[in-house]
């Protein structure tokens, strides 16, 4: 049995408005289904490294901003606060991450890891990106 194919063309014109609003409908479907999620915190710039790793461990968190500002878990901390809660890292055994701005000092990020290993703080990692 075969089926005549009717197309309806108006002298070679093919009507794209259908089509057209298919495409705005898939368009705001995905934009009002999907989420943008950002993530509060510090802003810092990691430097980039071929051989870093992903930790899946519960880490303290030690953050260093481009103006040296140190932060812990998001929250600022002043030297005698780091040390105590590094002592506490140290004791509890908890392993610690530093996550230091570029455009931070050197030294900053020297006298935290000094402090960790003061207080013997078993791993100390430093975070970058791939």
């Amino acid at each position: 049995m075969r089926f005549k194919r009717k197309i309806f063309l108006e002298k070679g014109r093919l009507d794209i408005a259908p089509l057209i609003d298919v495409v705005f409908l898939l368009l705001i479907f995905f934009m009002l289904t999907s989420s943008f999620v950002f993530q509060p915190g510090i802003r810092v710039n990691l430097p980039k490294a071929v051989t870093s790793e992903v930790l899946h461990k519960e880490l303290l968190v030690v953050a260093i901003t481009g103006e040296n500002e140190v932060f812990i878990n998001e929250r600022p901390v002043s030297y005698d606060e780091l040390v105590s809660r590094i002592t506490v890292a140290a004791r509890d055994e908890q392993p610690l991450l530093i996550k230091a701005d570029k455009e931070s000092n050197l030294g900053k990020a020297i006298e935290v890891w000094d402090i960790c290993r003061q207080m013997e703080v078993r791993q100390i990692n430093i975070a970058t990106t791939q």
